[in-house]
């Protein structure tokens, strides 16, 4: 099963994450789209992330299914997942267009630790021309970089084909 979160502006409809849910589709495994509780509750502003490792792990916590659990999101939810992913019992995470840096500051800090973090296989599909940068490479971590900014817009049907392929391979061995 997938579990995906929005960024921290979007929703469940955006339409990189449908890209991503149509590959899960494809290769059969089942999705799950999460409007993040502080949406729901109807507030704008993403809670610290303590608070919000705390709800979407309750969230996940509810869904009680014996298959293997595969988190992820975009933006935001993606880091949300990469900070939860072994207390929520991931057995892979997916980043669509992983923000680096954060929108704001002279020199903001990179938010790279949260992606090294991730002690399961982890794919990030990022635009080529993404403003929040870029992650490398590392063991475990598979970079797809597309043509797009942060919205992935542009390439929507290799979003959709990236994470089919990483799926059905991960969740096949």
């Amino acid at each position: 099963m997938l579990v995906l979160g929005h960024s921290a502006g979007g929703g469940v409809t955006d339409p990189a994450l449908l890209a991503a849910t149509r590959g899960a589709l494809s290769v059969d495994v089942s999705t799950v789209l999460v409007e993040l509780p502080y949406r729901v509750a109807g507030s704008k502003r993403p809670p610290p992330p303590a608070q919000a490792d705390a709800a979407w792990l309750a969230v996940l916590g509810h869904l009680g299914s014996d298959l293997p659990l595969v988190t992820g999101g975009r933006s935001y939810g993606g880091r949300v997942a990469c900070r939860t992913a072994a207390a929520g019992g991931s057995v892979g995470v997916v980043c669509l267009a992983f923000p680096m840096l954060p929108p704001y500051g002279d020199n903001p800090p990179s938010r790279l630790p949260e992606l090294d973090a991730v002690s399961v296989p982890a794919l990030v599909v990022q635009g080529d021309r993404d403003p929040y940068g870029r992650p490398p490479e590392a063991p475990g971590r598979t970079v797809a970089v597309l043509p797009g900014d942060h919205g992935l817009r542009t390439s929507l049907p290799a979003v959709t084909g990236e994470v089919a392929g990483w799926l059905d391979a991960l969740l096949s061995r």
